[in-house]
């Protein structure tokens, strides 16, 4: 009965798909994505233009063709914003510049695209002013906490059903798309519901009021996370349409989720029907196993393979470094190889694991000088045959 609803539901959402301008036709394929997440943590980057302006510089003769600088991270932005507070080193640093708009206009100078990339999305610190303010906001596990450990941190999660929340979430996005007129925007794996949350007075109400039932105490019960995950659905919806009415033509939408059975199981991200239903026009699949073995195995996921055929650019985000780990440039030649045999593009995490603060023992000058080959070759794959 469950697979027999899930490809229901998968017919469901390719007959309300709307039919798009390169249905049918024999366009020249997009130039293989080949793109960079950026963020300051930890990076000295965003606290000034110059050092903004230069890293554009190299990025683009090292053959990048797309930007994904972080502006929602921590609870706070990297622009003021109406929604929430900017973030403080920025705010200390006397920075008169706004990191995101200056980035794009660099990068828009040279051909690049610019797709902010909303890290945190309802995730907040557990002491955030919002969550303080607003209470009734928060979701709740079974037992009546808020409270999760996320990158070493109590974090709490914001209700995707709640109208303040999707108001507060619409706005953080659509004022960073009309000020600096970027291509697009990126969710990740923190734009979710997780699974044992879901236990706090609003939600419970709501799930009385359309089921007339309460929340089942098991919550991993397929019909409880079914609707859970419609909620979510619902709200990228939302932004989808505020998206297509700024007036800007700017409607693309990335997601950055993990591997699918653990998003959908554990974030009640169902990333295959949000693609096969046109709510997103890009997926980067993050794969950050260590060796090239992991790396290749975890290509071969089934969803993975699947979302090859949905019409929609398939990504695999890469780590190039962070922290103590820093790939070295063989192991990513060989990545970059499997995934572009798959007809993939790559998207490295993060910038200062390029040539920066975590190029390893082999050093920047050498790495960046292995990268701009690397991506020779990638861009020799997309010529005309």
């Amino acid at each position: 009965m469950r697979q027999r609803w899930r490809g229901l539901a998968l017919a469901a959402a390719l007959a309300l798909a709307p039919l798009t301008g390169t249905q049918g036709s024999r366009a020249e394929p997009a130039p293989r994505r080949v793109g960079v997440w950026l963020t300051n943590s930890p990076s000295p980057l965003y606290y000034s233009r110059e050092r903004l302006e230069q890293a554009v510089a190299e990025l683009a003769a090292t053959g990048f063709n797309t930007l994904y600088p972080n502006v929602w991270s921590r609870g706070t932005t990297f622009h003021r914003s109406r929604w929430a507070p900017i973030e403080p080193a920025l705010e200390r640093s006397g920075a008169r510049h706004d990191p995101i708009c200056s980035l794009t206009e660099a990068a828009h100078r040279r051909g690049l695209k610019v797709i902010p990339w909303f890290e945190y999305g309802l995730m907040e610190p557990a002491d955030a002013a919002v969550v303080r303010d607003n209470p009734e906001w928060v979701l709740q596990k079974r037992d009546g906490s808020t409270v999760m450990q996320m990158h070493g941190k109590p974090m709490v999660w914001l209700n995707p059903a709640h109208p303040g929340v999707q108001q507060r979430l619409l706005g953080l996005i659509g004022e960073i798309v009309q000020r600096c007129r970027v291509d697009g925007i990126q969710l990740d794996d923190h734009f979710a519901w997780p699974v044992e949350l879901g236990y706090d007075p609003f939600t419970r109400d709501l799930f009385q009021q359309e089921t007339g039932r309460q929340p089942p105490d098991n919550h991993t019960d397929r019909a409880w996370m079914t609707w859970r995950r419609h909620k979510l659905t619902a709200l990228l919806r939302q932004l989808r349409a505020t998206l297509r009415s700024s007036g800007l033509g700017s409607a693309y939408v990335s997601l950055s989720p993990g591997p699918f059975r653990f998003a959908y199981n554990v974030w009640l991200q169902d990333w295959e029907i949000w693609a096969l239903g046109h709510l997103i026009d890009e997926l980067v699949v993050q794969n950050y196993a260590y060796s090239v073995k992991g790396f290749e195995r975890d290509l071969q996921q089934p969803a993975l393979v699947k979302a090859s055929g949905w019409g929609i650019p398939v990504e695999i985000g890469i780590l190039a470094g962070f922290g103590g780990r820093t790939t070295a440039m063989a192991n990513l030649n060989e990545k970059v190889r499997l995934a572009a045999e798959r007809g993939h593009g790559v998207i490295y995490f993060y910038w200062e694991g390029l040539w920066g603060l975590h190029a390893g023992p082999e050093g920047g000058e050498l790495r960046r000088s292995r990268f701009s080959q690397l991506h020779q070759g990638l861009q020799l794959l997309d010529l005309p045959r």
